[in-house]
């Protein structure tokens, strides 16, 4: 096989590149009375492969759901670009968006938000088949949802005919999931799904995903605020903090030798860690998306900041293999 064959086929891994994704909000402050630009995505560059389960963590307001929406379409990017197999999304024509959104799909972090409380679940899994024109009859159909809702662990006889209201928030995400798998989708997108569940419907729900992706083939981007629910899906996991990529690694790595003070910290956070921070990198500072810091954003909360952080951001710079970090003084590699 040539070097030329090779790199091809390293470049058809890749299902997902964005390169300098910057996603801002533009409004009205209603304290100033001026306009005021929120950096909510700044600057990422990511890449996510066939076959993968990349896991975004970080905590609220960091982004994550910002860059989801965004790749499918539901944010306009500021600059940079994201491109499917290659293609940049943005230009893409009518016909091409259709596809495109077949291929894509987005599972949500509330299923009974982005389930029609008017549409029984028979309805709810059809709608999309019937939009993108892959149910030609009533027989098809009715089959097609059948296998669909027997794939997510759902009864159909005793389920099709129920609204969102009569099912538990376990059921309904199942739901959802068979939903976005209707449309024979490449890479799902699961932005928070498990976090309004109860902790014993959890790992059902994971598990579920987990089999989904090796029966289908799909690829995932999970995101989460837990590390815990990260490692237990994830191939990888990248953190992101106010709109910046600030590590990357695989789940184990991360969770053994973190490198980023802000990863330690989530680590910390998690009941019955034998991590400890200090108290000021989580208490003494509130976040602006609309005046963020010079240099490294996570400075102002860092214990072990020096001048040069507070002045000059730092890169994501490969420091053990496979382990990647934005820190001017990262933790002991």
């Amino acid at each position: 096989m040539s070097s030329q064959e090779i790199r091809q086929i390293q470049q058809d891994k890749k299902l997902v590149e964005i390169q300098n994704l910057k996603v801002y909000f533009h409004q009205r402050s209603t304290m100033l009375g001026k306009k005021v630009t929120l950096h909510a995505v700044d600057d990422v560059t990511l890449t996510l492969k066939e076959g993968e389960v990349l896991g975004l963590v970080g905590e609220s307001g960091s982004g994550k759901s910002t860059l989801a929406r965004t790749i499918v379409k539901l944010h306009r990017p500021t600059s940079g670009q994201v491109a499917y197999r290659g293609e940049d999304i943005s230009r893409q024509d009518r016909k091409s968006s259709k596809e495109f959104r077949r291929h894509v799909q987005m599972i949500f972090q509330d299923p009974y938000e982005s389930l029609n409380p008017q549409a029984n679940v028979f309805n709810a899994v059809l709608e999309p088949l019937i939009i993108h024109g892959l149910a030609r009859d009533k027989t098809e159909r009715e089959a097609k949802v059948i296998e669909l809702l027997r794939m997510v662990g759902l009864d159909p006889a005793s389920k099709m005919d129920r609204f969102p209201h009569e099912l538990s928030g376990g059921e309904r995400q199942r739901v959802a999931i068979a939903r976005a798998l209707s449309l024979n989708p490449e890479l799902l997108i699961a932005d928070e799904p498990v976090s309004m569940l109860d902790v014993s419907i959890r790992l059902g729900i994971l598990n579920l995903m987990l089999e989904l992706k090796e029966r289908l083939k799909l690829t995932y981007l999970f995101i989460t605020h837990d590390l815990g629910v990260a490692r237990y899906i994830a191939t990888t996991v990248a953190v992101m903090y106010h709109g910046k990529i600030v590590e990357i690694a695989n789940p184990d790595e991360l969770i053994a030798h973190p490198l980023h003070h802000y990863t330690n910290l989530l680590l910390a956070s998690i009941p019955g860690s034998e991590l400890s921070e200090p108290s000021r990198q989580s208490t003494e500072y509130t976040f602006n998306p609309a005046e963020p810091p010079q240099g490294c954003r996570f400075h102002p909360r860092c214990a072990a900041a020096k001048e040069k952080c507070s002045t000059e951001e730092p890169t994501l710079t490969e420091i053990r293999k496979d382990h990647f970090v934005s820190c001017h003084y990262p933790l002991a590699a």
